[in-house]
């Protein structure tokens, strides 16, 4: 088991204020796997406190001394990856590969952050005033709060912190109670070890009970600017209500309701398989996940027979093993959640092709549903896990009047050889993101990424996530006198 592990605030390891430590539970032993001090109100102060402290001196700091920092902590990235590997096993259950991937995105979210501190940042403006100059350009807004989740942690982490520490912020991480250290004191280890100041990344791990008090406490801070969220639609509705009333601006990547549209013209082969990966890397926890295979009515039964067949040979259950693609989920909690939506569908008229039994402890099976009635609660929720429904359209106004049917617009595949006929129906899909012949998961750092709807807005990625943590101001110049009119 790693060691316990304390807050880092201002530089420091400090122990809670209560001298209190909750369990990280590891989803497949069901063993705590470490344990993390308990952060109280006084404790999100101090952090914060020490966040404003280091906000000057960091937003003064020459720009390539804060780009050499990012260079670093994207080598020590990728030079932890079996610490990563170990980690996300442990603490989420995650894969080997899902691990590596984890390193690999977030070290080029951490090279893209380098390369927007050193980029241009403002405009040169027209002026009607004679011999003036007018200037837009772009600040930091100052503390930032974020909140990182354990789903993707080692990504989630880095993309929480570095546009905003890019663009010359301080931030204050409230790390997910699932996984405190991979999203939260892990991505923090790397940027400190980069030579990041003292105070400038701070973090707070919390009991799950804590985690509405601590919440409340951060955003509510006046010296907290600006905040950013990544989680459920249901949890991230609270922290964008939390943001509004005190006037401070958030990103909110919150939860979707994907689709994979499998058009008459895709490749039967290669949609089979990105359909698959789709559904069921991370056991199906990853917010761009398809819950939703639609497949035009020439292409169904072949679909279904070859798909069917590639979830049933998928390997599953321990984590640790390098074969393994469908893990635990990340508690028991989550799997019962999962098992309880396949039963309640099923319950009502819905056909299982593959798996649907109920969980052992964490591990849901890979389960593959067909006939999903729209009275099934599965019809509407979220289902963040290792479960999908297959069904037929048969035109394109009917697959895009489907995969509309959601509250959510977050992600979409489209999987067709005929690119002009897949850009045709991508237009018409509300979704923020939308691949056209691949599949609905797909994160690259210089991409704007986020949802509309009750997928959440904003932007993290490139040039907009840089925008959506820095502030534009107005400055202009004046090489002549102005005259008055008295």
């Amino acid at each position: 088991m790693p060691p316990d592990r304390d807050l880092l605030i201002g530089g420091k390891e400090t122990p809670a204020v209560s001298g209190r430590t909750t369990a990280d539970i590891g989803p497949w032993t069901g063993k705590p796997y470490a344990r993390v001090a308990a952060a109280g109100p006084e404790d999100v102060r101090a952090a914060v406190s020490a966040a404003d402290a280091a906000l000057a001196e960091w937003a003064a700091l020459e720009p390539f001394a804060r780009r050499t920092v990012f260079l670093r902590a994207a080598d020590l990235m990728e030079e932890r990856a079996e610490q990563v590997v170990e980690l996300m096993a442990g603490e989420v259950g995650g894969t080997r590969g899902w691990a590596l991937f984890n390193v690999e995105v977030a070290a080029g979210i951490l090279r893209e952050a380098a390369a927007a501190i050193t980029a241009p940042r403002g405009d040169v403006l027209t002026t009607r005033e004679p011999g003036g100059l007018s200037l837009s350009v772009r600040e930091p807004l100052g503390v930032v709060a974020a909140f990182a989740p354990w789903n993707a942690p080692v990504i989630l982490g880095t993309r929480a912190v570095a546009a905003p520490l890019a663009v010359g912020n301080t931030v204050v991480v409230k790390a997910s109670e699932d996984a405190p250290i991979a999203c939260g004191l892990f991505v923090a280890d790397v940027l400190r070890d980069a030579g990041l100041p003292d105070g400038v990344l701070n973090v707070i791990t919390n009991d799950k009970a804590d985690a509405a008090v601590i919440a409340r406490e951060l955003i509510a801070d006046s010296r907290v600017r600006a905040v950013n969220f990544t989680g459920s639609t249901g949890v991230g509705r609270i922290i964008g209500t939390l943001a509004a009333e005190h006037l401070k601006p958030a990103v909110l990547e919150l939860g979707g309701k994907n689709s994979v549209i499998v058009l008459e013209d895709a490749d039967l082969d290669h949609a089979v398989h990105a359909a698959v990966f789709a559904a069921f890397m991370n056991s199906g926890q990853i917010c761009m996940c398809a819950d939703r295979i639609l497949v035009h009515t020439s292409l169904v039964d072949e679909f279904t027979r070859r798909f069917t067949a590639k979830v049933a040979g998928l390997p599953s259950g321990d984590p640790n093993l390098p074969a393994t693609v469908v893990g635990p989920l990340v508690d028991e909690a989550a799997a019962g959640r999962v098992g309880a939506l396949v039963a309640d569908a099923v319950g009502k008229g819905t056909r299982v092709l593959v798996g649907g039994s109920a969980p052992e402890g964490a591990l849901h099976p890979a389960t593959v549903l067909t006939d999903l009635p729209e009275t099934a609660e599965l019809h509407h929720t979220e289902a963040f896990g290792p479960v999908v429904a297959i069904r037929a359209f048969a035109d394109d106004d009917e697959a895009v009047s489907l995969a509309n049917d959601t509250e959510h617009g977050l992600s979409c595949g489209i999987l067709t050889e005929n690119g002009t006929h897949g850009l045709k129906v991508a237009r018409r899909v509300r979704t923020g993101i939308v691949h056209v012949n691949d599949q609905s998961v797909g994160d690259e750092p210089q991409a704007p990424f986020g949802g509309f709807a009750a997928s959440g807005y904003g932007r993290f990625g490139g040039r907009w996530g840089i925008e959506a943590f820095s502030n534009t101001r107005w400055i202009t110049l004046s090489t002549e006198h102005s005259r008055y009119p008295f």
